[in-house]
């Protein structure tokens, strides 16, 4: 195991610059709020402490504040719309020769995830040195449990992203931080071990009911049930054949099976599922911000952490309109970015396509009884809110929008704020990581792939009779699928789960990530020039490029192949 992570931070100790700011929100008023540097790694107090650095690192990678340094949102825009449902508009052009390239591509997944493997290293590694029995080892336990967790989800990232990794579980210490290195390429096998072993630790000691904002066992056996699905259909793929494949499959539908049936949760109804108010029966885990304990500059350091633009950027600029007929509002998303979009493809799965005028083909309509679209997404007609515009209180028809997609396009709703400034891109709300419709979704392709076909359908089901506004739990032949197949479950995977950062995984664990890209991916300025098969991705950029300051700081580890 290698000593260091080379991230250009060399040594953490100690979490100086997170533990003091970090702290207050998280700890009841009985603990203390100030631990010395020198107790954080050797009391249980200080442990948690570290820990809840952690999470607020963890909001910094998966929900970057801002315009992040170091490309944060340009990374998680990739992850949430690069696929076969995404449009951009500008900003990067994530598969752009000249783009998509080690010196061009964001490293900062790279980057911010060895440095959170590093403090998660320390937490686990110091609890050994701490003597503790009874409650005080339960609770410890549970504090470790998170940053195992945590790691694990990490290294199931970083292996989904890169293939080629680094695998490392010893903490960086001023001891070790200069010792000699040579970095190699991890065993697969061995990262996945270290997964399992991790998450295993996490579903003994976690609970399902957890503070909201902390991990659970549901996000554990959630992220076990992934991490057995991609050693069933990934590590075959590489060339390694030493896997049971029919035992992973089993492992996964087990641990989804055990979230539906033990954890208590339930599907809430659509209209919920991304309100205001995250913390519902649905949500296994969501990112917590709160704007009081925040800070409005970029950095995401405070308990509260910094206003994130992830709203904003799949929100279309209606009052750029040229005929005035709209101003700021905070009910049509308030300032927005446009920088992406849902493309034609996923709004066409929702129902049948109407165009009202030909002569203006971006004036699009579904007609749907799908909730979900009128839920996830932004109205296909707005009202007038201008009141300096003659038509103000009209209601606009598509056909009325100009034909610039910054201006007007299909628009994602499952970040909208309320409570967003309608002058600012910055919001607090907090951000949806796991919830139990993906469970069900992933429970069902577990299933199909164990030849349980049944189990499949009414898993899918489930969460197909909640868009039509039925109990998910009653047949409902109006709407059921009555036959499995792959396009069938990845289009209502695509209908429930869009832009939350899990279609560009899927695919590529169904080895398929490059066929539907080039199927269904689009950029585009406007209607006219909305390219078909833009940018097309090339066969090796399934495996993103190793930011190339860290393949020249470590100097033996080789760059992904093609670039």
């Amino acid at each position: 195991m290698m000593k260091k992570s080379l991230i250009k931070i060399y040594v953490f100790t100690l979490f100086v610059s997170i533990v003091s700011v970090s702290c207050e929100d998280f700890l009841e008023d009985a603990i203390l709020d100030q631990v010395s540097e020198e107790s954080i790694y050797s009391t249980v107090n200080g442990l948690e402490v570290g820990v809840n650095g952690l999470y607020n690192q963890y909001r910094s990678y998966n929900a970057p504040a801002g315009e992040a340094g170091g490309g944060g949102i340009r990374a998680q825009m990739f992850f949430m719309a690069a696929d076969d449902l995404g449009q951009f508009r500008t900003y990067t052009t994530p598969y752009q020769t000249e783009s998509h390239t080690p010196a061009g591509f964001p490293g900062y997944k790279w980057v911010e995830g060895y440095q959170l493997i590093d403090r998660c290293n320390a937490i686990i590694q110091n609890s050994e040195n701490i003597a503790v029995e009874g409650a005080d080892l339960i609770r410890m336990n549970r504090i470790v449990a998170q940053a195992r967790l945590m790691r694990a989800e990490l290294y199931i990232d970083l292996i989904r992203m890169y293939d080629n990794i680094l695998l490392d579980t010893t903490a960086t210490t001023a001891e070790n931080a200069n010792d000699p290195i040579t970095y190699e390429v991890a065993d697969p096998v061995a990262v996945f071990e270290v997964i399992d072993g991790d998450l295993d630790f996490a579903i003994e000691h976690l609970g399902y009911n957890e503070d909201y904002g902390r991990y659970n066992r549901s996000v554990a056996r959630h992220l076990k049930g992934k991490s057995s699905m991609w050693q069933a259909q990934y590590l075959p793929s590489i060339g390694i054949t030493s896997i049971n494949v029919t035992a992973k499959y089993q492992e996964a539908a087990d641990q989804f099976d055990k979230i539906i049936t033990e954890s208590g949760r339930t599907l809430v109804p659509i209209n919920q599922v991304f309100g205001e108010n995250l913390n519902h029966n649905e949500m296994l885990f969501a990112i917590v911000r709160d704007q009081d304990r925040g800070s409005t500059g970029a950095g995401d350091n405070l308990a509260g952490g910094a206003g994130t633009w992830l709203g904003a950027v799949f929100t279309n600029r209606l009052y750029e309109h040229g005929s005035g007929l709209f101003i700021h509002s905070a009910e049509n998303g308030g300032e927005a970015l446009g920088w992406a979009y849902p493309n034609n493809y996923l709004q066409e799965l929702y129902g049948t396509l109407v165009i009202p005028n030909p002569a203006r083909p971006w004036g699009r309509q579904i007609i749907t009884n799908d909730l979900r679209y009128t839920a996830y997404f932004y109205p296909e007609t707005y009202v007038s809110n201008n009141p300096n515009s003659p038509r103000f209180g009209e209601v606009i028809p598509v056909t009325d929008f100009e034909n610039d997609i910054r201006r007007y396009h299909f628009s994602s709703k499952k970040f909208f704020d309320a409570e967003k400034g309608d002058r600012t891109n910055d919001s607090w709300k907090d951000y949806p990581m796991y919830r139990l419709a993906e469970t069900f979704l992933l429970g069902a392709e577990a299933h199909s792939n164990l030849g349980e076909t049944a189990i499949a359908l009414e898993y899918m089901n489930k969460v197909r009779r909640r868009a039509y506004g039925l109990e998910y739990n009653t047949p409902a032949p109006s709407v059921d699928f009555t036959t499995w197949t792959l396009d069938t479950y990845l289009e209502e995977s695509a209908r429930e789960l869009n832009l939350e950062r899990n279609r560009w995984f899927l695919l590529k664990r169904l080895g398929i990530l490059v066929e539907r890209q080039r199927l269904h991916y689009r950029f585009g300025a406007n209607a006219a020039q909305v390219v078909t098969n833009a940018f097309p991705m090339a066969d090796f950029m399934v495996r993103l490029p190793i930011p190339q300051n860290q393949i020249d700081l470590m100097k033996t580890f080789p760059q992904n192949p093609g670039y």
